[in-house]
């Protein structure tokens, strides 16, 4: 990296910090999708002013897209000056909900200690506002370079990402030639390259009762007694089989490196009361429960193997258990993603690293999936990988923050990766 560029990039921290301020500011909020017109007029205002073109564009008919919640995305580029291969940013611009026990006001973008504290800093505007420094600095220390530069921003990726990357992928701005090298700014720690996530698996079981007085039950039938038994199952044979997998994808942290699923939530009965209301519950025995169930998966199991193995235990327990019945639905399914670690992106941020900050890269794969499921499977465009500033752990927490230094690193990286890729050789 040149140490024009460097400097340009270290100049520009105050600018960093106040543009990370701005975008943390802005309360994207999914559920249920706030503010994304406002935080995409605010980026395209500021990358306009350094000659960038941008789009605006809505992701009609995604799922949570309406009149109150619209999904809007922008793609910002700046054109070189003569035919090259295009870069290109994406960031998520949403944020997930605030929850309890902050120190900080989550949306005050308050900076302590060299930390920015708010919700987002980490997960993932801090990264955002990074890419958009490297890029500004690098067009103004390198104004003849060859190629094309671009950022987006863009919607939903805590909720799948469908009214954002992969409704762009389906509009072709990920297609191979159209763009060349996709970095990710995810919060994977300034250190590391993320070549891939785990596949995921989402689905909703419900087991059946009849409804009956609760004081005489035996004249019903309990569903969430036979919903017992089906965590019995899970307890006794799928969480030991799962834990007993282990994958070769360099997943972090330990722990899932090892297939796992989560209990989302389970209902059953009776409404729980509104706040308001102070009486008794009704003596009803309940004919109904559900779960909501998120199984992660490795690159080593196929989906259908997956699937089959949550049934064929529910199908055990059909042929088991007196009266037991059950309705599985699927609500989502992710494939598992790698990127080759020979890939021209993957080999062009490593050395970025080692000439930044001195050290070999680690080399790892996201416990959870992030858009890079989209811009492999929609967009068929396998040099994609996540890199960016901020602490994987931060993510969705209380006082969630990002380090200044750790911007302006990652910012130094990706502007030499974009000295390697759009400048000419030597």
């Amino acid at each position: 990296m040149t140490s024009t560029l460097t400097n340009a990039i270290v100049a520009k921290r105050d600018d960093l910090i106040a543009l990370t301020q701005d975008l943390v500011r802005i309360p994207t909020l999914n559920p249920p999708g706030r503010d994304y017109r406002l935080i995409c007029e605010y980026l395209e205002t500021r990358l306009k002013q350094h000659g960038f073109e941008t789009r605006l564009l809505r992701a009609h008919g995604t799922p949570g897209d309406s009149s109150k919640y619209p999904r809007w995305n922008i793609i910002a580029r700046r054109q070189g000056s003569r035919r090259g291969e295009t870069v290109h940013f994406n960031s998520h611009t949403d944020v997930v909900e605030v929850g309890a026990g902050w120190t900080h006001d989550p949306f005050g973008a308050a900076i302590v200690d060299g930390k920015i504290y708010g919700r987002g800093t980490c997960d993932m505007k801090g990264g955002l506002a990074a890419s958009i420094i490297a890029a500004e600095a690098f067009v103004e220390t390198h104004p003849d370079f060859a190629g094309a530069i671009e950022i987006s921003g863009t919607a939903d990726e805590e909720s799948g990402g469908y009214g954002g990357v992969a409704y762009l992928a389906e509009q072709g701005y990920f297609n191979p030639d159209h763009v060349q090298h996709v970095i990710i700014p995810e919060p994977l720690h300034k250190d590391r390259i993320c070549l891939g996530h785990r596949g995921g698996w989402w689905a909703q079981i419900e087991t059946k009762g009849e409804i009956a007085h609760g004081s005489m039950p035996f004249l019903g039938d309990c569903a969430v007694r036979h919903m017992g038994a089906v965590l019995t199952e899970f307890e006794t044979k799928l969480f030991p089989a799962m834990a007993a997998r282990r994958t070769d994808m360099p997943v972090v942290p330990e722990g899932a490196r090892s297939s796992t699923m989560n209990i989302n939530s389970i209902h059953g009965g009776q409404k729980e009361n509104d706040d308001d209301f102070d009486g008794l519950p009704a003596h009803c025995v309940p004919d109904s429960c559900r779960i909501t169930i998120d199984r992660r998966f490795l690159l080593e199991e196929p989906l259908d193997q997956v699937r089959d193995e949550v049934r064929g235990l529910l199908e055990g327990l059909r042929e088991t258990r007196i009266d037991f019945d059950y309705e599985l639905t699927e609500i989502n399914s992710v494939l598992p993603s790698m990127t080759d670690q020979t890939a021209p992106i993957v080999q062009t941020v490593s050395q970025a690293i080692r000439d930044i900050m001195g050290k070999q890269p680690e080399y790892v794969a996201s416990p959870g999936s992030y858009d890079q499921k989209h811009i492999d499977r929609i967009g068929k465009l396998k040099n994609c990988i996540a890199y960016g500033p901020g602490l994987l752990e931060l993510a969705h927490k209380p006082d969630e923050y990002i380090e200044v230094d750790d911007m302006v690193d990652s910012a130094c990286v990706m502007g030499a990766t974009l000295e390697t890729l759009l400048l000419p050789r030597k």
